[in-house]
């Protein structure tokens, strides 16, 4: 279990669109969410080995989302009372716009190939972009 300032979370709302990892930062090619949901560490590291395994060790991955919110559950047929659950799992809370995996050091087909097998392990409807001209010149001028 990761270390926290407190073992449970409320549940929260995903309102609005992400302000922040919506675009591309590391590699050329990469996974977009366009709904809001929670996607479970499972999920996150299904896809991470969908693309590894498609790509066959070329090219690198990196992963721009992280579960860090614990999401607890009662036993079933448990009374209502007594306390909150106990810890289940961890989620990422993902918003619309936000970018789920970047790669690069591969070509575009077989990156798009390994993304939608990766967007099949999401709960979520994706889409797949790419480095557009404009995103290289503010990176070359904020270098």
């Amino acid at each position: 279990m990761k270390r926290t300032k407190f073992r449970k979370q409320h549940r929260g709302r995903m309102k609005g669109i992400a302000t922040r990892g919506n675009s591309i930062c590391f590699g050329k090619f990469a996974l977009q969410a366009l709904e809001p949901a929670w996607i479970t560490s499972r999920q996150i590291e299904a896809g991470r080995r969908a693309i590894t395994r498609y790509a066959r060790r070329g090219g690198k991955l990196w992963i721009r989302i992280f579960p860090d919110k614990p999401i607890t559950m009662r036993p079933a047929e448990t009374r209502m009372g007594s306390g909150k659950g106990s810890l289940e799992y961890w989620v990422s809370v993902v918003k619309p716009g936000r970018i789920l995996y970047e790669i690069s050091g591969i070509p575009e087909t077989i990156a798009r190939a390994a993304m939608r097998i990766a967007a099949y392990k999401m709960p979520i409807r994706t889409q797949f972009i790419t480095v557009t001209s404009i995103q290289k010149i503010n990176k070359e001028n904020s270098i």
